[in-house]
């Protein structure tokens, strides 16, 4: 597999934007066997390294007769689309410089009259084979003689890449449909240069939710951006596989790359537009983040907690993150998601939570007013409070206890006391949960972590202001 960097367009090609290609694909966990980093046979491998190259066969065309000097300006040409536009015809070039003598159009430019070079479409439709299309045909008529190298000496990219996969042995390309119309010019490049026209596999167009060609619009576009989403390299592989192709068999949805390796095929490929589906994409990764070792979701995640500590966290804080992840991962769709999640571990506010709708029905019960209140008194009383810390196990002996005194048992029983505890009735399990929130009140974090016997107060508190009493 070779790596080339197309970067004729001087002004959109910049080290940084090759230094992030480089840096996502090797994400993705994509290699090459030669590529501008590792070199190879067939370098260069920058466009902006071939010129010479480039330049070499634009001149024997032109002396074969296969191409020929154009002297019209931008404005000339501008001119030309505006009437063709205007008179309802395709807007191409008319080829009036193709019957200039090339006598008088080498003189021209030897005067230094600035000119382009374009190559000669031959009088007669070009046909190609593509391998998700069929046979596709383009009348002459419609295909301008297209400009390989500008009048500044810069070739185009429609004429570099034909040059550089042919000299680089490429026997297959494979690319978006939006190509498609390229293509008529670049078999008739290879037909004029004589070299074997490759095989040609135009993809299906992604699009977006609203069915329109995916854009920024939609969220994200790059492999950046949902690597900075907490996206799992093998989700997005996985994912961007299955769109507009299908394994055999149509139902398996979840495919190591060896596996894709193994199963993909071109002719499994649809010319049918594929609609980029965020959700579909959420699920694979959910399942890659429950499937990945902990301890390496738990590395990942820490980025993602910046703000609540500092970026040089001790070890001892590192450890109870990644406990926090260990308990928040199975829960959300990307590791962005995270501090969010732990919104129940650092930011505890009992007045919204009696404040909220979410939390009205469970309010309402009968039942709660006794179990919040025995839960409560257990907390605080004075045998309660002799304890260190709460842990899972005396966590447990007193709901128990609770379940007890009040008769309440199942939602009944564990709703209030989540909601005394968490500010919201469901959550993760509380023998996971108590050990994070005890642990990460005796640490020095930048958002203070409530134990449990300060959540109970402070709900206390808020609780009896509604009317209620702990008592």
């Amino acid at each position: 597999m070779a790596l080339r960097i197309e970067d004729t367009d001087v002004e959109r090609s910049e080290a940084r934007f090759e230094d992030q290609l480089i840096a996502d694909l090797k994400w993705l966990g994509l290699d090459w066997d030669e590529g501008p980093d590792v070199g190879g046979n067939y370098g260069p491998y920058r466009q902006s390294d071939r010129l010479d190259i480039y330049r070499e066969h634009a001149e024997r065309l032109l002396n074969e007769g296969k191409a020929y000097l154009c002297f019209c300006s931008e404005a000339d040409l501008q001119k030309e689309r505006e009437r063709a536009v205007a008179e309802h015809r395709a807007p191409i070039y008319s080829g009036k410089c193709r019957s200039i003598d090339p006598a008088e159009a080498k003189g021209r430019r030897t005067g230094g009259e600035a000119c382009a070079i374009r190559l000669r479409i031959p009088e007669r439709p070009i046909r190609f084979h593509d391998i998700v299309h069929g046979g596709v045909e383009f009348s002459n008529e419609v295909v301008s003689d297209p400009i390989i190298l500008r009048s500044s000496g810069m070739p185009v990219y429609n004429y570099v890449v034909v040059i550089d996969d042919a000299l680089m042995k490429i026997t297959h390309v494979i690319r978006g449909d939006d190509h498609l119309s390229n293509t008529p010019k670049q078999v008739a490049l290879y037909e004029a240069l004589g070299w074997p026209v490759p095989e040609f596999a135009h993809l299906s167009t992604i699009l977006g939710a609203d069915r329109e060609r995916l854009s920024k619009r939609h969220g994200a576009t790059s492999i950046a951006n949902f690597r900075d989403m907490g996206v799992l390299p093998e989700a997005l592989t996985n994912y961007m596989a299955l769109l507009g192709w299908a394994p055999s068999g149509g139902t398996r949805e979840i495919f190591t790359v060896q596996q894709l390796v193994k199963e993909f095929s071109l002719q499994r490929v649809t010319p049918s537009p594929a609609v980029f589906d965020m959700e579909k994409l959420y699920w694979l990764n959910r399942h890659y983040v429950k499937e990945s070792p902990p301890e390496r979701i738990e590395e990942l995640a820490l980025p993602y907690y910046a703000k609540v500590v500092e970026k040089t966290a001790q070890p001892e804080v590192k450890h109870w993150l990644g406990a926090v992840t260990r308990l928040l991962a199975p829960s959300v769709d990307r590791l962005e998601q995270l501090p969010e999640k732990a919104g129940l571990i650092f930011s505890y506010d009992p007045k919204a939570a009696l404040a909220s709708a979410d939390n009205a029905d469970v309010l309402s019960w009968a039942n709660t007013k006794a179990v919040i209140s025995r839960f409560t008194v257990k907390i605080l009383a004075d045998e309660s409070a002799k304890r260190a810390e709460m842990t899972a196990e005396c966590f447990k002996q007193l709901v128990n206890e609770v379940k007890s005194e009040t008769g309440a048992k199942g939602k009944e029983l564990f709703h209030p006391i989540r909601l005394v505890v968490t500010g919201s009735h469901s959550g993760p399990e509380f023998d996971k949960l108590i050990p994070i929130l005890e642990a990460g009140s005796r640490l020095k974090l930048a958002k203070l972590v409530l134990s449990m016997r300060e959540r109970v107060e402070a709900f206390a508190r808020a609780w009896g202001g509604d009317g209620f009493h702990a008592g």
